[in-house]
């Protein structure tokens, strides 16, 4: 007799009791993890869209809290200031406007493999006389010998 008034008890307290208003939040959760993921990798591969060719070396990667302006030389001896063309006499205006006038800015040069030496160099001499020393040379790290 005990036991079925007890189950008679339990049925009238979930008739009585209020629906849960509460929002399940977890596949929200697990939705937006993998987006993040997903956006971690794809944004490395977006930063620079001027494709070329690098060489390769055996350097590691240089560190730094600063965004560095990146200039590339393709194929077809086109320069690129970020992903605009630009001429080689246009590029130190275009450098420093871009850069605030602060010759400390860290810049990247990409040269594709076919550009000759002195093309590279010509270019680099022309950042250097405006006054940016820090340029450093970006190429493919070689993973054949480690």
């Amino acid at each position: 007799m005990g036991a079925d008034m007890q189950s008679s008890e339990g049925r009238r307290r979930r008739r009585h009791r209020a629906p849960m208003s509460q929002i399940n939040v977890t596949p929200f959760v697990d939705v937006m993890l993998v987006l993040l993921v997903i956006f971690m990798i794809t944004a490395p591969l977006l930063t620079v869209g001027v494709q070329v060719d690098l060489p390769e070396t055996e350097a590691g990667p240089i560190s730094g809290d600063d965004e560095p302006l990146t200039i590339s030389i393709t194929k077809d001896n086109v320069i690129y200031l970020q992903e605009t063309e630009v001429e080689l006499g246009d590029l130190v205006p275009k450098l420093m406007a871009i850069s605030e006038r602060r010759t400390d800015t860290r810049i990247f040069m990409r040269a594709d493999t076919d550009i000759p030496y002195g093309r590279v160099m010509e270019v680099m001499g022309t950042i250097n006389r405006a006054g940016f020393k820090k340029v450093a040379l970006v190429t493919k790290l070689d993973k054949g010998e480690n």
